[in-house]
């Protein structure tokens, strides 16, 4: 055949229009063959449009679902809109339009972007959550909640984004910051809705050992759950005020030195102490300005005030201070901690600030210790009776560096030390034990009383004592001392009375007992989780079905009465005065009570977009059922979501609140599964290599935040490559950034379909990197990945007309018969079974390679027959099976190419016109094995060969291949052979002596 040109952009366009034609893509309505349901995150359409960034996400799962539609699945793959929420309306704000004409704009541009790299959408099942038809469910399931206890309004403090004018959930809040607009959030006092999201706390977290999902993002989920066992323990104030504190850590409770209570703590005001009235009421107002990320971050200095009044201890009896700081936080535990500095990292450095006593209760596990001797308090020869005694030192100066290792040198050490200090000086051990030295006696700092009597007499005889309010203050001065003086271990228990000696294994379940038997604690469990916080005060969202009425009260819409429709008005943006937009609409606003008939109000706040995203999976089932949210018998049948693919940055927001929809609606007998999604994948970002520049004196700017290089120490700002001619080079920055509209470095699939093909695109997108990892965004891999579709295509459209439909009868006697036809034979065999095992596992970008390798396979047969090297003219079955698989494993990759050239080859009976509606291709184990492998040659562990052997090869041939290799030989010479140990198929490791 004559070489046919590869116009790429017709190719591409005359499919599409054929798969639209013969509906390809949409969904059988059976029950009668096994499933499979893929689904990407539905994105929220803005005017940027798609990304390349975004294909990473659409094309692999587009792949899989054609993959699996090929193996005879029922294959559902949906696509919708997360239409509602703050990024639509502030988009149309910015665009100074209104979000009911721009997101049926943005969702026409991502349609057509979608279609046009060839994603394979049932489009029949589209679904908008900006929708009535879409919010009246949400608006129903909302209702579930509330009759269900787990929907509620309370006067709450909020976070509050002055720039969106709205209410965030915690979730919403990144590093203080609005995760939206970046503003920082200030702090509101408003009624607002929540979803009772705590009651699942323990599901939520349990249910997370029976779905595939990165661990990572499980990790996550934990981690912002925050399960925590521990203990309640009543403490009272010296007024006699029962101060409850949960702790974790009930073992150190002797170790507690002080008591820490929220700023909002009911007690502050009452305990308060007249001359402390003016700095606590101060600090207060401190704390009520930070946000909540901002006053649990490890990393701020610490920061607190003494209210004057004291606490006791209830195992001990000893008075405590009682201080308040913002690192104490109302919503998690009772808003009232005992502070422990010695096995806490917060209250370390917050004792070291404000010199509070620091009582070490449980021992170090790895019995590490420490001292830092100054050599002018010990007598001459101290070094040399050290050594004698194996004692580890190093000289620093004036002073000896000692580490020591467990009881018996900590021991020896102590006794040496009592022996050779001199009058009127000290020393000390700390870490698994905790000594000060003097030449008349060796005192343990076990208590207050002995820290008192030990500081006392150090200031007595040592002027470089100082001003050191407790002994850790003056300890921690030595640099070297510093990792030994606190440790968060669970070791035994000291310094700790009766509890003393009690193994770190039992010792908080031992203490808890002690607690509840005397009446002054109680087991407990802890979460970090606060209640969802799903009221906004914005117009663009699904409104809150629940009317206010004088004498009725809260009164839910009646479900006849769905959808409550959101008002058509003109002027939607936000009022910034805490109230939604909607309160300023009397028709919207004035009802009568579905109750009592009397006049009534509606609610005014929306939900926030991540209601309407908690469960539009399920809707995809049945997409224009009218009279409930779902088919019960049809999501049975389609959920759990078998693959669910998407960003990591929605771990603990959408995938959370997802799967506590998906509990509740199980609990009411709606679904038979737990968990929505059984697999997750999360795609890697993709980077551009963007300019910056620097700014200039007088300039503010953001820095921006660069993945895969190091931080820069000034501010940049982002640059369009045609804006860099205008600024001196020196000033100019390239850096790998996140592909965005904000850093004006978004490569869109459209450029890259009109350039180099829709295929190339999918082709690079998959071949770039694995799935997972972050990629750097370049043209000339774009430029790999057509050379490498253009090579396809001339080998085939060359070899089509001597395509052999009936190959199968003929290929098995053409690899008797020549030893290149077998060669590629096996090679398409075991490309079979990569490709169809890679595409299992996510691994795309070795698929890829794989089938690059069989196109090289291809190339070289096919020189060899035109070359005359094969014994016969024309291998054509040999050739016509690898073109058949090779067409059809590349159709999931490479759709439009791969139907294109299924076209050029001749019919034969049950040949279909698109190779989606083939079989995938199987392979025979037999003939995918290799006849020969190789195998390395070890000596004591070391390579000293590698050799090919016949791939069946027994262990004892292996052996006997390894000890005859000359290299092998040459390594033993003059050694015993001691062992020989053999990985049949992999390698011989020769042990000699």
């Amino acid at each position: 055949m004559a070489e046919r040109k590869y116009e790429f952009r017709e190719i591409e366009r005359k499919w599409q229009e054929r798969w639209q034609k013969a509906d390809l893509f949409r969904t059988e309505d059976t029950t009668d063959k096994p499933k499979f349901y893929g689904l990407d995150f539905f994105p929220y359409p803005s005017g940027a449009g798609l990304s390349v960034g975004h294909c990473r996400n659409y094309i692999p799962t587009d792949v899989v679902c054609r993959y699996k539609r090929m193996q005879g699945f029922n294959v559902l793959h949906p696509m919708g809109w997360d239409a509602f929420g703050l990024p639509a309306e502030n988009e149309a704000i910015k665009q100074r339009s209104h979000p009911k004409k721009t997101v049926p704009q943005y969702i026409a541009t991502y349609k057509r972007q979608m279609n046009l790299i060839g994603i394979g959408y049932d489009w029949s099942r589209e679904i908008n959550s900006s929708s009535p038809d879409y919010y009246k469910w949400t608006q129903w399931i909302f209702l579930l909640l509330y009759k269900r206890g787990l929907a509620y309004r309370s006067f709450a403090p909020a976070n509050w984004c002055p720039s969106c004018s709205t209410v965030l959930a915690n979730e919403e809040v990144k590093d203080g910051r609005c995760w939206r607009c970046d503003t920082p959030i200030e702090k509101k006092d408003l009624p607002q809705w929540f979803f009772r999201i705590t009651a699942y706390a323990d599901r939520l977290i349990d249910d997370l050992d029976i779905i595939d999902w990165p661990e990572s993002i499980k990790t996550m989920q934990r981690n912002w759950i925050g399960r925590s066992e521990g203990a309640e323990v009543i403490f009272h104030s010296e007024q006699g005020d029962e101060i409850v504190v949960y702790t974790t850590r009930p073992d150190t409770l002797r170790g507690a030195t002080f008591m820490v209570l929220a700023p909002e703590h009911p007690l502050v005001d009452k305990l308060t102490t007249p001359e402390k009235r003016a700095e606590v009421e101060e600090y207060k107002r401190y704390a009520q300005r930070q946000t909540a990320i901002e006053r649990q971050t490890a990393e701020r200095e610490k920061t607190g005030v003494f209210i004057g009044a004291y606490a006791v201890n209830p195992v001990n009896e000893a008075r405590i201070p009682i201080w308040i700081a913002d690192y104490v936080m109302m919503g998690y535990g009772t808003g009232a901690i005992m502070a422990v500095p010695a096995h806490d990292e917060r209250d370390f450095a917050f004792a070291l600030k404000f010199g509070i006593p620091i009582i070490p209760v449980i021992d170090r596990i790895d019995g590490l210790a420490k001292s830092s001797v100054c050599k002018d308090c010990v007598r001459d020869g101290f070094d040399a009776v050290m050594e004698k005694s194996h004692i580890s030192f190093e000289e620093h100066g004036e002073k000896y560096h000692v580490v020591l290792m467990g009881d018996e040198e900590i021991n020896t050490f102590i006794n040496l030390l009592k022996e050779h200090v001199k009058e009127d000086r000290w020393a000390a051990v700390v870490g698994a034990r905790w000594t000060f030295v003097f030449a008349d006696e060796v005192l343990a700092f076990d208590s207050y009383d002995a820290e008192k009597h030990i500081l006392s007499r150090l200031k007595e005889i040592d002027p470089r004592v100082g001003d050191a309010r407790t002994l850790m203050e003056l300890l921690f001065r030595e640099q070297f001392l510093r990792d030994a003086l606190f440790h968060a271990e669970y070791g035994d228990m000291i310094n700790s009375g009766e509890f003393s000696g009690t193994p770190g294994a039992s010792a908080k379940k031992k203490v808890t007992e002690w607690l509840e038997e005397t009446g002054k604690g109680k087991y407990a469990v802890n979460y970090k989780l606060r209640d969802w916080l799903i009221s906004r005060q914005r117009y663009w969202g699904a409104p809150i079905p629940i009317i206010h009425c004088p004498d009725c009260g809260e009164v839910p819409v009646p479900e006849e009465d769905l959808p409550v429709l959101l008002p058509d008005v003109e002027n939607y943006q936000p009022t910034g005065t805490g109230e939604s937009p909607l309160a300023g609409i009397p028709e919207f606003v004035n009802t009568s009570c579905p109750k009592c008939g009397k006049p009534a109000k509606r609610e005014t706040d929306t939900m926030g977009g991540f209601a309407c995203s908690s469960w539009y999976f399920l809707r995809y089932v049945s997409p224009h059922l009218d009279s409930a949210p779902f088919d019960k018998d049809l999501a049975a049948y389609w959920l759990p979501v078998d693959l669910y693919v998407g960003g990591a940055e929605h771990a603990v927001m959408h995938l959370l609140y997802a799967r506590f929809w998906t509990k509740v609606l199980h609990d009411a007998g709606w679904v038979p599964f737990v968990e929505p999604f059984a697999k997750l994948m999360n795609q890697g970002m993709v980077l551009a290599y963007t300019p910056h520049r620097t700014l200039e004196a007088g300039e503010t700017g953001e820095a921006e935040e660069a993945e895969g290089i190091e931080e820069e120490d000034h501010d940049l700002i982002p640059l369009f490559p045609e804006e860099v001619e205008k600024y001196d080079p020196s000033k100019i920055v390239w850096k790998w950034v996140k592909m965005s509209k904000s850093k004006r470095n978004v490569v869109t699939p459209d450029a890259m379909a009109e350039k180099f093909g829709a295929d190339s695109l999918r082709i690079y997108e998959l071949f770039v990197a694995p799935f997972e990892e972050a990629i750097q965004w370049s043209e000339e891999g774009m430029n790999g990945a057509f050379r490498f579709i253009g090579r396809v295509w001339r080998l085939i459209t060359e070899w089509a007309d001597r395509f052999d439909p009936d190959w199968r009868s003929k290929v098995a006697q053409e690899a008797l018969e020549d030893q290149s036809a077998k060669a590629l034979r096996r090679k398409t065999h075991q490309t079979v079974k990569k490709v169809t095992q890679d595409i299992e596992d996510f691994a795309f970008n070795t698929a890829v390679a794989a089938l690059m390798e069989l196109v090289n396979e291809m190339y070289s047969f096919a020189q060899s027959i035109s070359s005359g090297d094969s014994q016969t003219a024309n291998y054509a079955a040999t050739m016509s099976e690898a073109i058949e698989n090779l067409i059809l494993l590349l159709s999931p990759m490479a759709p439009h190419i791969a139907d294109e050239l299924w076209e050029m080859l001749p019919s034969w009976p049950g040949k279909r016109e698109f190779t989606l509606l083939e079989s995938w291709p199987t392979f025979d184990e037999e003939v995918a094995k290799a006849e020969e492998i190789e195998i390395v040659a070890q000596v004591n562990g070391k390579v000293r060969d590698r050799m090919v052997i016949p791939a069946d090869a027994d262990e004892n041939t292996m052996r006997e291949l390894a000890l005859a290799s000359e290299r092998v030989q040459a390594d033993l010479a003059g050694k015993s052979v001691k062992k020989v140990i053999v990985v049949k198929g992999k390698l011989v490791n020769i042990v000699a002596g």
